[in-house]
């Protein structure tokens, strides 16, 4: 057994500052593993001795850092171990340090000014998170380098059928070849594709909330294809850091506003996934409101179930669906999800209920919407698409209260 003495390590959950650690050879593999005092083993590939200002393995552009999910993809970015920013966009704000954008990343000197995204180079790029508007993006993904690995937060790249695309967006799709290679994702559902892709569709925040619990249950035929009921509710930051007076504090505070009522542009993409599932077109009825609360996200599902199955049917598939699942829990039997125990993580709390209605269930998910939501399962995917575990950079706890 060896002994090496080091400043600082960095690993999936974080850095250890001048100690000591011992190496082993152990088992049939004869693979090295790592003793850093009681703490789990590690293996050296998922472990990185480095400089903090060293170059990161993966280079990554942020597209739109000056909005709220590409604050987020910052701040997630900034204790990865192998994603680093090399190139940031926001046209808006072309010049400037990210700092004076979000005063709250002063302290972050080593991340690169603001640039116009036509005057962005991408030569020291090796993965890009686009957090621009929906519409903006197809042309831009479309003029990027065939090698970059790319996760789209927008919703251009969601739908599959590009005349839905047209139908709910108001234009037409301008990159169906791009549609096409395009793999959706929901990480807990369509990881093994998403280990191959090029080009990953962030799932939205509310069909994220609503496709984790469903999707299961409609595999394994546990509820009915109709007549499902879905109240979503969101913090204000779900509708984006652009000026807008139904955004005004005294627009929202002290009240409840419901909105794109049977119109909203998540629709599709809900229907879209439950109807994969089912094997045959879901409809649901989805209303959204806007709360006052700066984030989170709860979405309650009203279910009728199939003929002789039980809530405790719906709670053991979920159970049985999520148990080895990092960031999918499903609570203990009774207790409901509050949108303050997720926030500030990549976690999704849901349970289970009875209906004071014979047959029917209710379901509740809850979700930060900025990072489960958002940007930390954009994290989580391209952590799978680049090889690493899907958790690196994501171990936050909660913030609470």
């Amino acid at each position: 057994m060896s002994t090496s003495v080091f400043n600082s390590v960095c690993f999936d959950r974080g850095c250890l500052w001048k100690g000591e650690v011992k190496f082993s050879k152990l088992g049939k593999r004869n693979e090295d593993r790592l003793y850093v005092g009681r703490s789990t083993l590690l293996s050296p590939r998922s472990l990185q001795i480095r400089n903090s200002k060293q170059e990161k393995d993966v280079r990554v552009a942020l597209l739109g850092a000056s909005g709220y999910t590409g604050a987020e993809i910052i701040r997630l970015l900034a204790n990865h171990p192998f994603f680093g920013i090399t190139l940031m966009t926001a046209d808006r704000n072309a010049g400037k340090s990210i700092g004076s954008v979000f005063p709250h990343f002063i302290t972050q000197k080593d991340l690169p000014v603001l640039v116009s995204t036509n005057g962005a180079s991408f030569s020291d790029v090796d993965a890009v998170f686009c957090c621009l508007p929906h519409g903006t993006t197809q042309e831009i993904i479309k003029a990027l380098p065939k090698w970059l690995k790319i996760v789209d937060l927008s919703a251009d790249f969601r739908l599959g059928d590009i005349s839905e695309y047209e139908e709910w967006y108001g234009q037409p799709h301008r990159a169906p070849d791009l549609q096409e290679e395009a793999i959706y994702g929901l990480t807990e559902i369509f990881r093994e594709k998403i280990k191959n892709a090029r080009l990953v569709a962030n799932p939205g925040c509310y069909p994220t909330s609503i496709q984790l619990p469903l999707v299961p249950l409609i595999k394994a035929n546990l509820i009915e294809f109709k007549n499902i009921i879905i109240d979503s509710k969101s913090g204000v930051s779900g509708a984006g850091r652009g000026a807008k007076v139904a955004n005004l504090y005294t627009e929202l505070t002290e009240g409840i506003m419901s909105y794109g009522v049977t119109r909203h542009r998540h629709v599709p993409e809900i229907e879209q996934g439950l109807s994969d599932a089912a094997g045959s077109k879901v409809t649901v009825s989805f209303t959204p409101h806007l709360m006052p609360m700066s984030r989170g996200m709860q979405s309650t599902i009203y279910v009728e179930m199939a003929p002789g199955v039980t809530t405790e049917d719906l709670y053991q598939q979920l159970k049985l669906s999520y148990e080895d699942e990092e960031f999918v829990k499903l609570l203990e039997k009774g207790v409901v999800p509050r949108t303050h125990d997720v926030r500030g993580s990549n976690y999704c709390y849901m349970n289970v209920f009875p209906d004071r209605i014979s047959g029917r269930a209710i379901i509740i998910s809850v979700i930060d919407n900025l990072l489960k939501g958002a940007s930390g399962q954009a994290v989580q995917n391209l952590n799978i698409m680049m090889g690493f575990p899907e958790n690196t950079g994501l171990s936050y706890l909660p913030l609470f209260p």
